[in-house]
């Protein structure tokens, strides 16, 4: 059919706008049978051509969380420059949670962006988020569209966000994303600040407490490490990750088996093998542990 013409023709220019206009006058003709074929999307430039196809019925939310799939999947095209991504149209309308929720799909499969062609390519999303920032400022919304531009190294611009986003109203999420920009700063006590005042707007949050605990691990204080697990815990007792953590930081402080078995029969539920990995590293260097503990502590940490 010819919408995988024409989605071939987008995918290798996005830029270029004939392809978006024959596509416009095929959907005015043939509406049904072209949103059939795009709503059965099973490849990216289908996908694509439904971002388009959405943007024509007014959908801006499906278009750009389409666009943000597009983007996340191969983020060396410029998929950003399609003609109706900055058209008025479109920002005046799309919502800032639409926005922010595509922006997070361009990340979602861990490509590098920040680099200068990288920052080339997404100068529309940084567009977008700039103008509907200031059109519908909703704070949630905001601290997740600062995240893409701190992946995109544009770090002063992800802070400025979070500055904008408590001037409407102070929310946890803010200072968790800037939390993570000065972490990636490497400026663990300013990191430890935005945490601790995240856990001031939401003291119940057991995450919180795991994600200092396991900042003050990283930089040997395991007491306070053990302190804010048990915090955590006496939000949400029954969290795996939480008490894998707490019996970690506590063997590798006191150096007790007990705590170095309770990791080890947690550690099937762990499901990130980096973290796993890292607290069986942390529990492994406690003091005086017995040998066959430890050597099964390493197997169950490479298995």
């Amino acid at each position: 059919m010819a919408v995988h013409y024409l989605s071939g023709a987008i995918a290798s220019a996005p830029e270029e706008p004939e392809p978006y206009t024959v596509l416009s006058e095929l959907w005015s003709d043939k509406r049904s049978e072209l949103a059939e074929v795009v709503q059965a999307a099973d490849s990216l430039r289908t996908v694509l051509a439904r971002s388009y196809v959405n943007f024509l019925e007014g959908d801006m939310a499906g278009a750009v969380l389409a666009l943000g799939s597009v983007t996340g999947a191969r983020p060396d095209v410029s998929w950003a420059k399609a003609p109706w991504f900055s058209d008025a149209e479109f920002l005046g309308v799309v919502s800032a949670d639409a926005l922010a929720e595509a922006a997070m799909r361009t990340m979602e499969r861990g490509h590098d962006l920040d680099t200068d062609i990288m920052r080339e390519r997404f100068q529309p999303w940084i567009h977008a988020i700039d103008t509907v920032s200031v059109r519908e400022p909703l704070p949630e919304a905001m601290a997740r569209m600062a995240i893409l531009l701190r992946a995109c190294g544009l770090t002063d611009a992800s802070f400025a966000l979070c500055d904008r986003a408590d001037s409407v109203e102070r929310v946890m999420l803010t200072e968790v994303v800037r939390a993570g920009t000065w972490r990636r700063l490497g400026d663990p006590e300013k990191t430890a600040a935005a945490f601790e005042r995240a856990l001031g707007l939401d003291p119940a949050n057991w995450s919180l407490y795991l994600d200092l605990a396991d900042l003050r691990a990283e930089q040997g204080d395991f007491a306070t490490a053990v302190q804010l697990t048990a915090q955590g815990l006496e939000h949400e007792a029954a969290e795996p990750t939480l008490r894998a953590a707490g019996a970690a930081y506590r063997a590798r402080l006191t150096g007790s088996p007990a705590a170095l078995r309770e990791l080890i029969d947690l550690v099937p539920q762990l499901a990130n093998d980096s973290y796993r990995a890292l607290l069986v590293k942390h529990a492994c260097a406690g003091p005086s542990l017995p040998e066959e503990l430890l050597a099964e502590a390493r197997s169950v940490q490479n298995s």
